[in-house]
């Protein structure tokens, strides 16, 4: 037997998840319409299966929730929801493995294999859910591959070619120092050591074309 709280205050939603719930008899079915209600539930069903849709529930952040999952930590939670932004679902999936994720806009089906997941105590991300959260990681490693400046690709262009700080300052019009500076710089924000380490990292992010450098 397992014990089922349902914590979504949309009324179609709520009869279309206890309808699915009570075809086994021996599933128990309890209700929450907020936050306190829901950890009163908790408190006496400590390893229950919590069904919420958090954007229609008053949660001030996602930290409130992962506090109250961890508090209880032989629940299982799965996040039934219309819009989860890329953040959270991060934030919760990353923080914690007691969270499946599934949207109401999705088939029946991802809502059967996350109550079939949850039995193993095990979670279920749908696909959207993980197309979401690889998008929004893709887009940040993109951010974070496009941290120099134009001055210091340019400089990174010339170390891959071969050539020393007193030939790039020649080149730029520089002394040797600002040079140096820049090189520093680089290295500090790509958190590395070694001009090698500085080209290859370039090669990487895209920022120089394979055939502008000798490593």
């Amino acid at each position: 037997m397992r014990n089922y709280i349902l914590a979504d205050n949309q009324e179609l939603t709520r009869f279309a998840l206890e309808s699915l719930l009570q075809k086994d008899e021996d599933n128990t079915i309890y209700r929450a319409f907020d936050r306190a209600g829901l950890v009163a539930l908790l408190k006496e069903h400590e390893s229950a299966v919590v069904l919420l849709d958090y954007t229609l529930f008053d949660f001030a952040d996602e930290d409130q929730l992962l506090i109250i999952a961890e508090r209880f930590g032989l629940s299982d939670w799965i996040l039934i929801s219309d819009e989860l932004t890329p953040q959270f679902l991060r934030r919760v999936v990353y923080s914690s493995h007691q969270f499946s994720v599934v949207f109401k806009d999705g088939p029946m089906s991802e809502v059967r294999e996350a109550l079939n997941a949850v039995k193993r105590h095990t979670r279920h991300l749908s696909q959207r859910a993980l197309e979401v959260i690889i998008t929004q990681q893709q887009q940040e490693e993109d951010k974070s591959d496009n941290i120099l400046t134009e001055t210091e690709t340019e400089i990174v262009k010339a170390i891959a070619q071969g050539k020393t700080t007193k030939e790039i300052a020649a080149e730029r019009f520089s002394s040797i120092h600002t040079v140096t500076t820049h090189r520093k710089n680089i290295f500090r924000k790509l958190g590395i050591n070694t001009a090698h380490e500085a080209v290859k990292y370039a090669l990487r992010a895209g920022l120089i074309d394979p055939s502008e450098f000798y490593i």
